[in-house]
């Protein structure tokens, strides 16, 4: 009995002519797109390097802000208080820096910082009104941030106060409490209540009182709230007792009535 072999059919070689002619086409179509393509990753490159330029500009100008911000720190913490003269002179040198950071780096992030103690120490030189502009400008641009938010608007009721406008002081308190996020609502509810208290509205008083009590029991501030209320409650309630009328004394003896004349003498 044969047995056949069988034998693998051959594999035609690729045809090279074939595949060199692929190339050339392949490589003849990347000569036609090269200038779009030149371009795209000029255009990456440019943007890269702008990119990479603003982050370096950036990283200066927010270095530069920091420095500024502790020199103004270390001249309001200078051991000057004894003399006056150099007391100010610390003040006016941090004030400068302040100033410095706020109007030629105000995207970094010393920025907000360096306007809020701008105003608070506008506030130590009894410049009240630029101390105003210094906060209403904090809140115009970084209102934003609730925490400092609520904080610069108690410090701008206080100036307020000190400048004798009642009315704009209870309006920034009362914009604390219409922030979302502020941390110093509680503290708000009490100024408005004293405020109301000052005024002899104690109605209006004991709402923010009573509102401080229920909302923040642990606040720092709920049991001042706390006495302050039963104080006014006390005086409300005696203020609407009757005084009763004050009556004679049981032993006082009557009134005489006026002597009468005596007689005419008779004629003789």
């Amino acid at each position: 009995m044969s047995y056949r072999i069988k034998v693998p059919a051959k594999v035609l070689p690729v045809d090279e002519a074939h595949m060199l002619s692929g190339l050339d086409h392949a490589f003849h179509r990347l000569q036609d797109y090269r200038r779009p393509i030149l371009v795209g990753l000029g255009v990456l490159v440019l943007a890269a390097a702008v990119v990479g330029g603003v982050f370096y500009v950036d990283r200066q100008a927010a270095q530069k802000a920091q420095e500024l911000e502790r020199e103004a720190m270390r001249f309001l913490t200078a051991p000057s208080a004894s003399d006056p003269q150099k007391a100010d002179h610390a003040l006016k040198e941090a004030i400068a820096r302040y100033r410095q950071v706020v109007d030629q780096y105000p995207r970094t992030p010393s920025a907000p910082l360096a306007l809020y103690h701008l105003g608070n120490t506008l506030v130590q030189t009894n410049e009240l009104s630029a101390a105003i502009d210094a906060y209403q400008r904090f809140l115009m641009l970084y209102g934003s941030n609730p925490s400092m938010a609520g904080l610069v608007q108690q410090r701008l009721a206080y100036v307020y106060l000190l400048k004798g406008d009642r009315d704009l002081a209870v309006k920034a308190l009362t914009g604390i409490l219409e922030t979302p996020g502020t941390l110093n609502r509680d503290q708000a509810l009490f100024e408005l209540a004293r405020l109301e208290e000052s005024q002899s509205r104690p109605e209006g008083a004991l709402a923010h009182y009573q509102e401080l009590i229920k909302t923040y029991p642990s606040s720092p501030f709920t049991s001042e709230a706390t006495i302050r209320t039963k104080i006014m409650d006390v005086k409300k309630s005696q203020e609407s007792t009757p005084v009763p009328s004050s009556m004679a004394p049981a032993g006082a003896a009557p009134q005489k009535g006026p002597a009468s004349p005596p007689p005419a003498p008779g004629k003789k």
